[in-house]
């Protein structure tokens, strides 16, 4: 079996992306510019355990990534590719693929924008009955007058379209109209991009790793963020500053408890209701469902992230690696079953690892 594997690899460490220059200078002057792409170190150990199905082809999403493709004749293209720029980003590389008749693993082009653009993701889940919070979404400063009139305070704010907590940090709670206007202001222009205004949730923050498709598409075992590892004064969310400022390698500071210590009933509806989110946008293969409680308890989504990081390092608490070694899975194993769940769903047939034994897809 010959793979591709499509990715975007970071130019920096996200630490020093501040020093940056370019046409980006909004996002670049917080040091997020690239923090949703992939770090050396992971792009290697994905190629690594791709290795046991054959050669591996590495794709990088740059501007000649069509060409390198077509070029490449790979059997199936592994996808960690982020892309480029713009609102349906995560959609280029697979829309490549399918133009050029390459299965690949992860969800498709649709799928994926409706994934990234928060507020349409949102539209879908509501028309669905998928609970996730009460929202507003500000398109630019000429619509900020909507944030005066709505009734949903405290609230939350966030970039429209961005993933790995890009524009997302304390600063974003706003207790009332003003505070809510001056901030989205700020996030216009500091993103040129929609700015989402969510009813704040009180409760506790879980993510939920799923992996494969219909019927079979399962939850890893339940995270929950643990608030009490935050900076004393810190704000109780999971956002810029606590997966990348705060959480370092050198840094006693680690915030995911898995398996979730709650009540049995609680995992499983906060696991009915990320399978229901993730099946509601159509997600294949794999994705993890970030999921809040309300003040009584009731969990709502918040996002789905169909191209969900591993980062291999267990020092860098990446969640979707953490799940699966509660399973026993090795880092490996999991990108390894990413591939024969894809490939049950591509093929229609089993496909064969020779470095783990009992998998299904």
């Amino acid at each position: 079996m010959r793979i591709g594997y499509a990715f975007n690899q970071r130019p920096h460490a996200v630490a020093d992306l501040t020093t940056l220059g370019g046409d980006d200078g909004h996002a670049l002057a917080h040091g997020d510019a690239f923090v949703e792409w992939d770090d050396p170190s992971t792009i290697d150990a994905v190629a690594e355990a791709l290795a046991v199905f054959g050669p591996v082809v590495r794709l990088e999403a740059t501007a000649d990534f069509p060409a390198n493709l077509r070029d490449a004749e790979v059997d199936l293209l592994f996808n960690m590719a982020e892309g480029l720029h713009g609102p349906s980003r995560e959609a280029h590389v697979p829309a490549i693929a399918e133009f050029l008749g390459v299965p690949y693993t992860g969800s498709d082009p649709l799928t994926l924008a409706l994934a990234l653009h928060k507020g349409r993701a949102k539209e879908v889940w509501l028309q669905r009955g998928v609970p996730t919070a009460a929202y507003r979404v500000v398109e630019s400063s000429a619509a900020l007058g909507c944030l005066r009139e709505w009734d949903r305070y405290p609230a939350f704010l966030k970039p429209a379209w961005e993933g790995s907590s890009k524009g997302i940090t304390q600063a974003n709670y706003v207790r009332g109209p003003a505070q809510a206007i001056a901030r989205a202001t700020e996030l216009l222009e500091q993103y040129g991009e929609p700015v989402i205004a969510e009813a704040y949730l009180e409760g506790d923050e879980f993510t939920v790793a799923i992996l494969g498709n219909g019927a079979d598409a399962a939850c890893l075992p339940l995270i929950r963020y643990r608030f009490e590892a935050l900076p004393d004064g810190a704000r109780p969310m999971i956002g810029f500053e606590a997966k990348w400022v705060w959480d370092t390698p050198d840094a006693d500071f680690d915030i995911l408890e898995c398996p979730a210590r709650v009540p049995a009933a609680l995992t499983r509806e906060i696991q009915e209701v990320a399978l229901a989110a993730f099946h509601t946008l159509g997600c294949r293969d794999w994705a993890r469902v970030d999921v809040r409680l309300d003040g009584a308890g009731r969990p709502h989504v918040l996002e789905v992230n169909p191209l969900p990081g591993i980062i291999p390092e267990p020092e860098a608490h990446s969640c979707f690696p953490r799940a699966a070694a509660q399973l026993g899975w090795s880092y490996q194993e999991l990108v390894q079953r990413v591939v024969v769940v894809a490939w049950k769903r591509v093929a229609g047939t089993e496909l064969g690892v020779p470095t783990f034994a009992g998998v299904s897809g």
